[in-house]
């Protein structure tokens, strides 16, 4: 039962009737100016009573006061499903999703820094002599009075030559010699306009005449010609004497007009990365790649231009600032200055310092400026808006947080801890959605949902102190919090082999070498920044697919812009252990889809199954509709209105945009012919209401079926839907869902799984689960390597590669590598005392 309110806090935030998402009708009371963690295991409804209940509901009523042309400007969370909340005061969110990656966003635009620096150096850095004044605008590389005119602010030129798009002279143009056109009816429609330009498409590429070859790649115009499509050069030619009626017209375009328009244009992700393979990218040799006008470069500070300032890790920065800040700074280091620009440097640097030292008191100090926030973790990111908001000094707002503790080691995470008791003793209430178990121990009130996830969950099982819920039986989180499961001696496997990573170079890894046991479980640790992602995400993944040669490698080329930073290479090689590896598989937290069409059921193979099944069915026999008819992205059996999404846009003008069950369908995304058939009582639409349990019954006596969802059983996902909308996944719950896509799959030869924090996200029961199944992998002769900051996962690993010591350039070496207790006993390593009490 939920204690009673204490007298002990000012006053409480009242909820009655929360139905949002999986809650059941949850009536709670939560204290103001408090540090309340709300926990559960994964899908309890934790984030529905946080997130968008408690949260959504103080945006609501900020908007309310808000002029309804603003609010249609503003991204709004919508209108929480509950009956009453009293007592709540204006709510911030601080949560792990990252909004619209750029590389034009950078810590320093994020944590509002950049403006500073640009004053600083606007007001008092050193002009060359005779440069009037700029303005702090002149030091921005996104606004045009500060952009370097040749990249417009980009730092690269992205050159098209003839060489990137004609790889092979020797071809001719019939065989494809410009690689760069595109492929099937639309390369074949520019081959066929140049035959009735006159070209010859039959010769090798290098034999045709310089000038044809320049105006093919690189003209600007587009004639429109007749095309007599499958006939000979000859016949066009006769064609073209006798004025004959031609197949349609065809418009030519130049293979790099072709390239550019389709890399800024294109939807399609595949599309951009086909054509970002024959453009090369240069540093800008106006701004040597530092993206801005010369007249901003000429300004220095501390003898340094704006650009190699903010490329100094922010502990760097400190230090010079702290000289600025000392009364002689200027005699010393600009004997020349006035007094003007000295009292000037000083009053920005004091401001500066005092926020530079909140994010290096966060454990980021490794971080630069300029570090664009693409290649951040969400965890980092959401650090960088913690300090913000630290620095904002705002009184009497309840900050929710999502997981902050995600992707921090045990060493950072009391920085982190101290970061919220200052927001607490700033007269804030600070509520955070958290599975740290430290986390839980220290909050002021806990709040536990379930009983479990999904429709078994949705009850809050306890409201209280920390030391109340020892007595809630139901609860899966009493028995991690108070009752730490001791670890079953467990006794490290040995490697039938080494993986040797040799003069690895990526990021703060200079010349690393790093060995890693095949037919083992292997956990990367070190604090964040200290190069373990760069390892493993990075260059593990990078030498071994590069060896294997197939398309299981990762790449981030799909989300490719041209304001992207170029992705770097690794430098390395592997000595030793390859013959033993057939796949690599990297199992990621990215979503399984980007649309509502994607779900698990899509995603997993589950749905091919079961149209199938339906297809198989007399009555689908007897009107003739085949597995295609049960699939809602056809249009044989879709619901016209909506095209098989299920739901409406019903535009409201200055208010948020609503999604409505489709009027025609009602949200069953099928036509009503396709519903007439059943299989097992059940229509399609039905099957995808289901939840992996219930469909696990359903299924029993179906073999394919009923192997994918045990495992998605046994992985923990038994509360999802079938035909549950990949954009309402977490990252957790995909990550989880790739998994059990491979564990579903019959093992084709030893393979390298790869994971990435795989416990972010997860509540110390559902990390249990997760581990049985690495393990399973393991057992089958594969090889598992994690990057992990839980303890209780590394401790239970057969290896571990400890990288540090530090972050940054205190980094990117291997400190200790080792069974488990052999790591904890390595007094240099910064993981090992925290280790040592897992095991």
């Amino acid at each position: 039962m939920p204690a009673s309110p204490s007298t002990a806090f000012s006053g409480f935030v009242r909820v009655r009737g929360a139905r949002e998402h999986n809650l059941k009708n949850v009536d709670v009371d939560i204290p103001r100016d408090a540090l309340v963690v709300f926990t559960g295991v994964s899908g309890s409804g934790k984030s529905s009573l946080a997130f968008s209940t408690l949260y959504a509901e103080a945006q609501r009523r900020y908007f309310e006061s808000v002029a309804p042309y603003a609010r249609r400007l503003i991204d709004q969370v919508g209108v929480p499903d509950v009956d009453a909340i009293d007592g709540l005061p204006p709510a911030v969110a601080l949560q792990q999703q990252r909004g619209t990656p750029s590389a034009r966003s950078s810590v320093g635009s994020v944590t509002t820094l950049s403006s500073l620096i640009r004053m600083l150096y606007s007001r008092a850095g050193r002009y060359p002599a005779g440069q009037p004044l700029l303005y702090a605008e002149d030091f921005s590389a996104n606004t045009p009075q500060g952009a370097c005119p040749q990249c417009h602010g980009l730092g690269r030129v992205h050159e098209v030559t003839e060489q990137s798009m004609v790889p092979d002279p020797s071809l001719t143009i019939r065989e494809r010699a410009v690689a760069a056109w595109p492929l099937a009816w639309q390369g074949q429609n520019l081959r066929d306009i140049l035959v009735t330009l006159g070209y010859d498409v039959d010769v090798p590429w290098r034999d045709l005449p310089r000038q044809q070859r320049d105006w093919i790649l690189f003209t600007d115009e587009t004639p429109t010609v007749p095309v007599y499509a499958g006939l000979t050069p000859a016949q066009t030619r006769e064609a073209l004497k006798r004025k004959l009626e031609p197949s349609y017209q065809g418009t030519f375009s130049g293979a790099r007009r072709y390239l550019l328009h389709t890399f800024m244009h294109s939807q399609s992700a595949q599309m951009r990365k086909r054509v970002a393979q024959y453009m090369r990218a240069s540093p800008c040799p106006s701004c040597g790649g530092k993206r801005l006008k010369p007249q901003a470069l000429s300004v220095t500070f501390a003898g340094l231009d704006i650009a190699a300032l903010s490329q100094l890790p922010l502990q760097q920065l400190a230090a010079l600032l702290q000289r600025v800040d000392a009364p002689d700074w200027l005699e010393q280091d600009e004997p020349d200055s006035s007094m003007e620009k000295r009292l000037a440097a000083q009053r920005i640097a004091v401001e500066l310092l005092e926020r530079i030292t909140t994010l290096i008191d966060l454990g980021l100090g490794y971080l630069a400026l300029e570090r664009s926030t693409p290649t951040l973790s969400s965890g980092e990111l959401q650090r960088l808006r913690l300090a913000t908001q630290l620095n904002s000094q705002l009184f009497g707002v309840i900050y929710v947080l999502d997981e902050p503790s995600a992707g921090l080691h045990p060493a950072d995470s009391e920085a982190l801890f101290e970061a919220l008791q200052r927001l607490k003793a700033a007269g804030n209430s600070v509520y955070v959605v958290e599975h740290d178990l430290d986390t839980m121990r220290r909050a002021d009130w806990l709040i536990d949902v379930g009983p479990a996830a999904g429709e078994q969950g949705g009850q809050v099982l306890y409201s209280g102190p920390p030391a109340g819920l020892a007595q809630v039986e139901a609860s899966s989180t009493r028995h991690y919090l108070f009752s730490p499961a001791v670890q079953a001696g467990h006794t490290p496997r040995v490697g039938k082999d080494w993986l040797r990573l040799e003069g690895v170079t990526r990021n703060n890894l200079n010349d690393l070498s790093a060995d890693f046991p095949l037919g083992c479980f292997t956990s990367v640790t070190g604090i964040s920044g200290s190069g373990k992602s760069s390892l493993v995400s990075q260059a593990l993944l990078e030498l071994v697919g590069a060896h294997l040669g197939h398309s299981e490698a990762p790449t981030d080329a799909a989300e490719q812009s041209l304001e992207d930073e170029p992705q770097q290479t690794t430098g390395g090689r592997i000595s030793a252990g390859l013959d033993g590896l057939k796949r690599l598989v990297q199992v990621d937290q990215k979503p399984i889809g980007r649309t509502p069409r994607s779900n698990l059921a899509t995603y997993t193979g589950l749905f091919d199954h079961i149209r199938k099944l339906f297809a198989a069915t007399e009555q689908a026999k007897a009107l003739g509709f085949d597995a295609g008819q049960f699939s809602f992205n056809v249009a044989k059996g879709r619901c016209e209105k909506c095209e098989g999404e299920g739901f409406v846009s019903v535009e409201l003008l200055f208010m948020p945009s609503v999604y409505a069950p489709c009027p025609t369908c009602h949200g069953a995304r099928y036509n009503p012919q396709t519903l007439t058939v059943s299989w097992n009582g059940l229509n399609i639409a039905q099957v995808l209401q289901l939840t992996v349990d219930q469909a696990y019954e359903v299924f029993a006596e179906q073999a394919a079926p009923r192997r994918a969802l045990q495992v998605l059983k046994d992985i923990g996902l038994g509360y999802l839907r079938l035909g549950q909308p990949a954009t309402e996944l977490s990252g957790g719950e995909a990550q989880r869902i790739k998994l059990a896509t491979e564990l579903q799959r019959n093992a084709r030869g030893a393979t390298l799984y790869v994971l990435d924090e795989p416990t972010n996200g997860l509540h110390p029961q559902d990390i249990d689960r997760l581990l049985v199944q690495l393990n399973r992998l393991v057992d089958a002769g594969h090889t598992v390597v994690v990057v992990e900051h839980d303890m209780r996962v590394v401790a239970q690993s057969d290896w571990v590669i400890d990288i540090g010591p530090g972050a940054g350039d205190a980094g990117g070496k291997v400190v200790v590598s080792g069974v488990p207790r052999d790591v904890a006993r390595c007094t240099e390593s910064r993981t090992a005392g925290f280790l040592g009490r897992a095991l």
